[in-house]
């Protein structure tokens, strides 16, 4: 068997220019949208090493020659990801997240301690969201056909069923000895919603603690973690474009992230039509139906895996909820997106955002 290392550094280890290196995100590209002039090219370069992972492309951008050891720092942040997601994926049956869900309604169930406090965090955020994050909504995406990607119209009565093994407030966490068990039979976990930005951030902890302070982080481009500087930008940060959720050819809006992580929720490509209404893939876990409050939700926070839960409970929440939500949380920013009064057009709504820290496109 080939070495794996040596693979991620001959596939996966290039230098692109930084409107290159994530042209091609959901969320956009650094620098902002036109193409380097020619004075810029000598200034831009990135170095980007990126990895299949948890269904999607992690890729870490660094500035070229800034820091020694920076390529291998960022490899082992992916290997990270790799492990974690061997935790804390529902579709491999080897995985903790699954022998979980297998055992806790029969019996308590000791959980390794950075899963126990991610579950605990969820938990958390479940309060305080009103239950628009739920870790244990799985059984709905099951019956709505999510799970595998593959929309199906459910009846109301098989909705009812799956709804009722919904709740974290189901879930028993014993924080002194580190365990769960669930009150239901039938419940399960899926950490969808917040798993790829607790893996951004376990990945940025690889990176700092090899003294690399100045990076870029996606994964499966709704979810970034920025943290120092891009080295030849003008201003603080690094530049961050947000596309339109149906136009993917079309971008909205820009964000300048300085040291923060950004998450976005939308179900423009996870949907399916059934009798001329659109049913999109992010589900309500209070009422076990699709959300469609709102195209888009975009959260700025701290860190990614609170900007990933956060954008999916805004857009859960609803516009008017999500407002209340964030007023009463200003380290919060959000950018919801809604249809406009017209058809065909979309209006934003920039709540707790500074001035200078976006603008329309």
């Amino acid at each position: 068997m080939s070495d794996p290392t040596k693979t991620t550094r001959r596939e996966f280890l290039k230098g692109k220019s930084a409107v290159e290196a994530l042209g091609d995100a959901v969320i956009g590209s650094p620098e902002g949208l036109p193409p380097p002039s020619s004075t810029q090219r000598g200034r831009t370069y990135l170095l980007n090493v990126a990895r299949q992972a948890m269904a999607c492309e992690f890729e870490v951008l660094l500035n070229a020659g800034q820091y020694p050891g920076a390529a291998d720092a960022a490899i082992a942040a992916l290997d990270l990801v790799e492990q974690l997601e061997a935790q804390l994926t529902v579709y491999r049956d080897t995985s903790e997240l699954v022998a979980i869900n297998r055992r806790a309604a029969r019996e308590t169930v000791a959980v390794e301690s950075r899963l126990f406090d991610l579950l605990s965090r969820a938990v958390e955020l479940h309060a305080a969201t009103g239950g628009a994050l739920d870790i244990t909504s799985g059984p709905l995406s099951k019956i709505w056909g999510f799970y595998r990607r593959q929309g199906t119209m459910p009846t109301a009565a098989e909705v009812a069923e799956a709804h009722a093994l919904v709740g974290s407030h189901k879930l028993v966490l014993d924080s002194a000895h580190r365990t769960i068990r669930f009150q239901q039979p039938g419940m399960e976990l899926n950490l969808g919603a917040i798993g790829k930005g607790h893996a951004l951030d376990r990945a940025a902890e690889v990176l700092e603690n090899a003294g690399v302070r100045d990076y870029c982080i996606h994964g499966g481009n709704s979810s970034v973690l920025a943290r120092g500087n891009r080295s030849s930008a003008s201003r603080p940060g690094w530049s961050i474009a947000l596309r339109h959720p149906l136009k993917p050819e079309i971008r909205l809006a820009e964000f300048q992230l300085v040291d923060q992580a950004l998450g976005t929720s939308g179900s423009g490509t996870q949907f399916f039509h059934y009798q001329g209404k659109r049913y999109g893939h992010i589900l309500d876990p209070r009422t076990g139906w699709p959300a469609d409050k709102v195209l888009s939700a975009t959260v700025i926070a701290r860190t990614a895996e609170q900007s990933d839960a956060l954008s999916t409970a805004l857009y859960v929440m609803g516009l008017e909820a999500a407002r209340e939500f964030c007023w009463s949380r200003p380290e919060i920013s959000a950018l919801l997106v809604t249809a406009g009064t017209r058809a065909g057009t979309t209006e934003l709504h920039p709540i707790n955002l500074p001035e200078d820290a976006w603008r329309r496109l």
